[in-house]
This record gives C-alpha cells, structure tokens and sequence, in this order.
C-alpha cells in the first residue's frame, strides 16, 4: 500500500467502497450510507488520494482494482471479528450476517439444511451471492464474500480450504421426450435436434459434456437458458428438454419413473471445496464445521477410480 502507515486507514472510506460495489451505484450506497452522493463520491476520492492509486473500475459494471479487493477482503474480515466481538460484549443483539457465494445447485440441495442448526436458532443471517461453480470464488477474492462453495481446489492467499465432496450429474429427460427425440439411441445426430439447457454464459458444463462425448459444437443444437436449478428440473418434467442435474434434485422423480437417466454411462462428477477467509471469526469456523459433517453424508467422497 505504497508504504502507507495503516493506523492512517480510516474504515468509513472502505465502508463507502463496500457500498458503492453492493449497491453498484453511487447514488444508491449513498441512501444506504445516509450521506450525500458527493460525500461517498470523496470518501472513495479520499481513500485514493491516501493510497496513491485507484480502488475502483468506474466501468460498468462496477469492479475493485486488485488493492481494491484487497482492501474489501479485509474491511469484510474486520465486520465479522466486530461483530463477534459485539455479541460477546452483549453489545449486539440477535444474529449476525455472513456474505457467502454458493452455488445455485448446492444452494438448492444440501446447503440451506447444512445449516438449518445456526439458522433455526437465529444465529445467521445469509446473504448469499450465486454464481456458477467455478465463479464463486471471484466474489471472495473480490472481497464481497468471506466464504464460498467453488470447484475450484486452489485457495486464495490468507484463506483455508476444504474439500466437501463431489456433486454428481446426471443426464435426464421424461420418457416422453426421450421417446421422441432418442428412441434410436443418444447419438451427435439425435442432438443436435433435442433442445437441451445451460444456466447462463458462464456454464460450460452441457458444452462440454457435448463436446467431449458427441464432438457437438454450441450453436450445433438448441438450448434453452434457464438461470435457476429449480427451473432447469421444472423444464425438464414438462418435457422442454434434457438436462444435466444434480443427482439429490432428480433422485425421486428417478424413482418414480417420471424422469429417466438417457446417458447412465456418462454421469458428470464436479469437485466442490469450501473456501474461506482465515480471520473470518468463531461464527465461519462454525458453519465450516456443519458444511462438512453434513457433506461427508449427502456428497460423494470417493473418486471416480475408489
């Protein structure tokens, strides 16, 4: 930090930074802040001038610069152990939030249960980011998140890292669509025709699961873009395409019959591991603690060779 002396760090400027990246705009952090525009448009003005270099990308969206995130990741690390400390203080009352990113299929299956103890007993308050599997991470390093569900085994300087399990894929479809689209058998020429499903942008599990089996290429087939896990089941069961889901979301309408599994020797296993900020206090190690016990039962352990 240019060899500035930390004591000259005031945490109202990193406050403003925070709010202005939240909010994604100086007007809105401003009404959050209860100051004017121009008084949180200093403080991030004020913190650049202390620091001799930018803290923020005035693109849009708007984006830190890497002392930026820096600077986010530990004003978050500092909220946490404060409000730790408030609550041991009996200074604070009721529960305390965490900005966590997650999954969007881990955030429908396994992750709100993993919790439900600090939950149900008021102790947490979520505020979750969703991103793709192998984006997560980006909004930890950013600074806006303390803790993450990513695929990604590399950590972040400062952070712990946890394996939790393997979510398993699997490619499913009603036997009506699977009667219609596949019954001469799933094949590149069969694809190409049947309508299949990715989250957003930035999902490339289907592309590559299609890529990597059939040689398909994108725009060699249709596909529908549905940003939400429930939605992708929901169009599923109503015969609009095929889709590779989690295995805890499909496993009773398997059962039932009412979904089929169309590519049973080609299940996608994805690795997830949880990452987070190593001062990020008592309460993270906690939720830490019940991610992992309730992982090891509800997610794979074991490698595609065990």
């Amino acid at each position: 930090m240019s060899g500035m002396n930390l004591e000259q760090l005031d945490y109202k400027l990193l406050k403003a930074l925070e709010a202005v990246l939240r909010h994604q705009s100086f007007e809105a952090a401003a009404v959050s802040l209860h100051l004017s525009q121009g008084a949180v448009s200093q403080r991030i003005k004020q913190l650049e001038t202390l620091l001799a270099q930018p803290v923020l990308l005035r693109t849009q969206p708007l984006r830190p610069t890497p002392l930026g995130q820096q600077l986010l990741g530990h004003y978050q690390r500092v909220r946490q152990l404060e409000s730790e400390l408030a609550v041991q203080l009996e200074q604070q009352q009721g529960p305390q939030t965490l900005p966590l990113a997650v999954n969007a299929d881990s955030l429908a299956t396994w992750f709100i249960p993993a919790l439900q103890p600090l939950l149900g007993a008021g102790r947490l308050v979520l505020n979750l980011m969703v991103e793709d599997e192998s984006r997560t991470w980006q909004r930890m390093r950013s600074g806006e998140a303390i803790a993450c569900v990513t695929s990604r085994q590399e950590g972040i300087a400062g952070s712990e890292a946890h394996f939790l399990g393997y979510m398993e894929y699997l490619c499913v479809a009603t036997p009506e669509f699977a009667e219609r689209y596949f019954a001469k058998g799933v094949s590149a020429e069969s694809l190409r025709l049947a309508p299949a499903m990715v989250f957003d942008q930035h999902d490339d599990m289907q592309l590559q699961f299609l890529s990597q089996h059939f040689d398909l290429q994108p725009g060699q087939y249709p596909c529908h873009v549905v940003r939400s896990s429930e939605g992708f089941v929901a169009l599923t069961e109503a015969s609009g395409g095929y889709s590779l889901c989690a295995r805890p979301q499909v496993e009773q309408q398997l059962a039932a019959g009412t979904l089929v599994d169309i590519c049973p020797e080609r299940m996608v296993r994805v690795p997830l591991f949880w990452h987070h900020w190593q001062l990020a206090g008592n309460l993270v190690i906690e939720v830490t603690d019940y991610l992992r016990a309730y992982t090891r039962q509800v997610l794979s352990q074991q490698t595609a060779t065990e």
